[in-house]
């Protein structure tokens, strides 16, 4: 039986891959990107992504923030061989938009901003306001949990070097 820790030491890059695949997705094939009943989603990069490069002993963090931000220094960086660590994602449907960031380590998902709910008027409110809060929150990690299991689909089909994973490293060194 494997290690718990030697696991996560062992797979760690699968989430590292998952948000270039994420990111190149999204440049490229943004019909690729559906949600669990199949309906094209509105995903977007936010305004930070987060890659590292790791030379020797040495670890290069690049850190690209603000509004809109170009996005050119972080291919730069993926073709110097930095893989992304953590991307933040808006994600839109109809008035509503969900903001959030996932740690390619773990997939861990952090800074969720949820849609407004109604106000908390009377005592009564409350556990509603707590319902539609979860069900809020239960939009963007399922979304997460459908990008991912399309992800693995595609990483173990048989196509997965000569199409996608050549396609992406095209994109990084055109």
């Amino acid at each position: 039986m494997i290690d718990m820790a030697a696991a996560y030491n062992r797979y760690k890059f699968l989430g590292y891959e998952f948000l270039t695949w994420i990111w190149y997705t999204l440049e490229h094939e943004p019909e690729k990107l559906t949600d669990a009943d199949h309906n094209e989603i509105d995903l977007k990069i936010g305004n930070r992504l987060v890659l590292e490069n790791r030379t020797n002993n040495n670890i290069e963090s690049i850190t690209i923030k603000g509004d809109d931000p170009g996005l050119e220094e972080g291919l730069l960086a993926l073709k110097k061989g930095a893989f992304v660590t953590e991307m933040e994602l808006f994600l839109q449907e109809g008035d509503f938009q969900w903001q959030f960031s996932i740690k390619g380590e773990s997939l861990n998902m952090s800074g969720i901003k949820t849609p407004a709910t109604g106000p908390i008027e009377q005592k009564d409110d409350i556990e509603g306001a707590v319902l539609e809060k979860i069900f809020l929150l239960e939009k963007p990690v399922s979304l997460l949990d459908t990008l991912y299991e399309k992800f693995i689909k595609a990483k173990i089909s048989p196509g997965w070097n000569q199409d996608t994973a050549h396609k992406i490293k095209k994109w990084i060194t055109p």
